[in-house]
């Protein structure tokens, strides 16, 4: 189930759409402080934040701009304001979506469900790790906003270490998975590979996060 964190001030709304999203299929989860929101929802690990633009300390806008200097969570502003000058800088400061109360709650679920719809069809072409994404249908790396191209044995050969993670892969299993291609693999073509492949990730500043094991193979942290 996926979990929605609500920041909302209004005591009585915030506690109908905890109820609601409970009633509908997600996990529901409420701020009661405001002091803290930015650090809170950084480690919320939530798939969906809902966000009040009007809230005591900050405002929503402002928290919006700072979480996406570290995240992607999709975030939907929800306000009081009926103007498209709010709306703009939502968008403008990363917000997925925006919606003006009084609303509608089965419209705001819809627009939760196609939102997430979204997020989970584009990371189905993702892999994800503690330090990069390796974007599988584009053939790049990306980390903190950057990209890095790949060709297409240094995406396979990534690939096969991030489903290996913290496991030694020998060279006759990479080969394997790199035969499976239908495009001939051999020894010193994967050993170029490597090289590239510990090259791109030095341009992104992650070049100790593959090993070489002595007669065994690699490894990636």
């Amino acid at each position: 189930m996926q979990k929605i964190l609500i920041i909302e001030d209004d005591e009585k709304l915030r506690n109908e759409l905890e109820i609601f999203l409970n009633n509908n299929g997600y996990i529901a989860n409420i701020l009661n402080k405001f002091d803290n929101c930015i650090q809170d929802i950084l480690t919320s690990n939530s798939d969906l934040i809902l966000l009040d633009i009007n809230l005591p300390f900050s405002n929503g806008e402002f928290i919006c701009k700072e979480i996406r200097k570290h995240s992607n969570v999709p975030i939907i502003m929800i306000t009081s304001r009926n103007n498209e000058i709010d709306e703009l800088l939502s968008i403008n400061y990363g917000a997925d979506d925006y919606i003006t109360k009084p609303f509608n709650t089965h419209i705001l679920l819809a627009r939760i469900a196609s939102i997430l719809k979204r997020i989970n069809k584009n990371n189905e072409n993702k892999i994800t790790s503690n330090n990069f994404i390796l974007n599988i249908s584009e053939s790049k790396l990306e980390k903190d906003g950057k990209e890095i191209e790949l060709t297409k044995n240094e995406r396979k050969i990534l690939q096969c270490l991030l489903n290996n993670k913290n496991k030694i892969v020998s060279r006759e299993e990479m080969m394997d998975f790199l035969w499976s291609t239908n495009e001939f693999i051999d020894d010193n073509t994967l050993t170029v590979n490597i090289t590239r492949v510990r090259n791109k990730l030095e341009q992104i500043g992650l070049k100790e996060l593959l090993e070489t094991k002595r007669g065994q193979g690699y490894i990636l942290k």
